[in-house]
């Protein structure tokens, strides 16, 4: 068992080096983009419907009615990069319990990058609904004086984001490999099914945080444009 998957190397070439936190995280981005395609291609409208349309269907309505509980508001604006975020993360979480595959999540880098993500559309969200002046004279208040501890506090919420998730991916996948070297193989098998339970709620609270994150910078708590971002 690798503790960090950054080191295991597939392929390098100079300074490039295709490690397995890359490799993983692009088949999992083509497994959303082809999967995207050939769902889209069969859709149907009305009842006649496929399995797997259904199944997609009942996914979308899952996840915007989230949306909409947290928010308080239509889930169309946070819909595409919430479910993206959602779908990405517990995909990364799940793959581990494939033989010869590895979570991408378990990597330090990838769960930044994730965090980063939210970091990024945090300001982007609340100067689309805000406004430029609006968005950005909150972190001035209650006095400028709290303009430092305001920023370190965006700072910390992102590295939150990334510990955490990182924490509790790498630990799980950790837990198993020692049980599986230790104990019967009807244990590490029980904790590979708990820890597909696990992914799918760490995936969930990702993308929860992220959209509290999204919705507060937006002010749209209460009805009022006066949320507090921080």
């Amino acid at each position: 068992m690798e503790i960090n998957i950054d080191q295991i190397i597939y392929w390098e070439w100079g300074f490039f080096k295709l490690n397995a936190t890359l490799l993983f995280s692009w088949l999992i981005m083509l497994l959303l983009v082809a999967g995207a395609w050939l769902l889209k291609r069969d859709l149907t409208p009305g009842r006649k419907m496929s399995r797997w349309q259904a199944l997609l269907e009942s996914l979308v309505v899952i996840i915007k009615q989230q949306i909409e509980e947290a928010t308080q508001e239509k889930a169309d604006k946070y819909f595409p990069f919430i479910s993206t975020l959602f779908l990405f993360i517990v995909i990364s979480n799940v793959i581990g319990v494939v033989p010869g595959a590895y979570s991408p999540t378990a990597s330090l880098s990838t769960t930044a990058a994730l965090a980063s993500c939210v970091f990024v559309a945090v300001p982007v969200f609340g100067v689309m609904t805000r406004g430029a002046r609006n968005y950005f004279r909150y972190y001035l208040q209650p006095t400028p004086l709290m303009l430092p501890f305001n920023i370190i506090g965006e700072f910390s919420r992102t590295l939150a984001l990334a510990i955490r998730l990182f924490g509790n991916i790498m630990s799980g996948s950790l837990i198993v490999a020692i049980l599986l070297s230790l104990s019967p193989l009807l244990f590490p098998v029980l904790m590979q099914a708990f820890g597909l339970l696990i992914g799918v709620i760490q995936a969930y609270v990702f993308a929860i945080l992220a959209l509290v994150y999204i919705a507060s910078a937006a002010g749209i708590h209460n009805g009022s444009t006066s949320a507090s971002i921080t």
